[in-house]
């Protein structure tokens, strides 16, 4: 009896750490995409992906797509 609550258990870490893991991927690549986007339409960099990593994630991320510039700054 014992033994299948810790089969049950280890497996269930396993699943958390597989999700931390693609959670944890989705955040960087979120930020880092925010620094080129950002770098694209003229704004600071630094301080979006700042923004995105610190302001509760999700919360930032969102934030950033309310409130970036319509068009892309031209190339000169």
């Amino acid at each position: 009896m014992e033994r299948s609550f810790s089969s049950f258990f280890t497996g269930l870490g396993l699943i958390g750490i597989l999700t931390g893991m693609v959670l944890l991927v989705f955040v960087v690549w979120s930020v880092i995409w925010a620094f080129h986007d950002a770098r694209r339409r003229g704004k600071s960099p630094w301080l979006v992906a700042l923004m995105v990593l610190l302001m509760v994630w999700p919360v930032g991320l969102v934030l950033w797509l309310m409130l970036r510039p319509l068009k892309k700054e031209q190339q000169v």
